[in-house]
């Protein structure tokens, strides 16, 4: 039990993959406006994060390694996940129009956010069974949600605030987000 809530907290905050990793920075600084809309994209990452890691576990173990095949895993994986985001598009496409909308263009984006990918394939080169596969997916998961909602809370209240034009929009978001990383690194300590 221990270990699994040292995997979980690792993940969320001190292996935070925006963070320590700079992996999925696109969605990270494009959807990060609203904290509605980061929300909702976290949530979105998060589903199709578990999806593919435990679909891409199962599909490594008792396909590409019985037919030996193991060096097609990144192609396989890239298939997964994109079929994946494909379904969750559709889902919201139907179920909430707004919400697929407002994520506009970052929900494709999903298929090429680095952090899934990175995800399915280090569960597999540190040989995680299926439950630590799905506690890290999680914590990924969830520390990827609170990187973006984090931010956009903190640009929202920048959008109040009186700071020159030169830094208005990306330029602050690119400086906080550094802020924030060296603030995150106060958990590096916490192994």
């Amino acid at each position: 039990m221990k270990e699994i809530l040292l995997i979980l907290l690792g993940t969320i905050f001190v292996n935070n993959f925006v963070f320590a990793r700079f992996l999925g920075t696109c969605p990270y600084i494009g959807v990060s406006k609203k904290t509605s809309d980061s929300l909702s994209m976290g949530i979105a990452v998060l589903f199709v994060l578990i999806l593919a890691s435990v679909t891409s576990w199962y599909i490594h173990y008792f396909l590409l390694v019985p037919l030996k095949i193991e060096y097609l895993q990144t192609i396989v994986f890239i298939l997964v996940i994109a079929s994946l985001v494909q379904l969750v598009e559709m889902f919201l496409l139907k179920t909430s129009p707004g919400l697929y909308n407002a994520l506009g263009i970052y929900l494709p984006l999903i298929t090429t956010n680095c952090i899934i990918l990175a995800v399915a394939i280090l569960n597999i080169r540190q040989e995680h069974n299926i439950i630590i596969t799905l506690i890290f997916t999680l914590g990924a998961g969830l520390g990827f949600t609170l990187a973006l909602v984090l931010m956009s809370a903190i640009r929202e209240r920048l959008e109040l605030s009186d700071i020159p034009e030169s830094l208005k929009s990306e330029p602050i978001a690119f400086l906080t987000a550094g802020l924030i990383a060296i603030a995150f690194l106060g958990f590096s300590g916490i192994n």
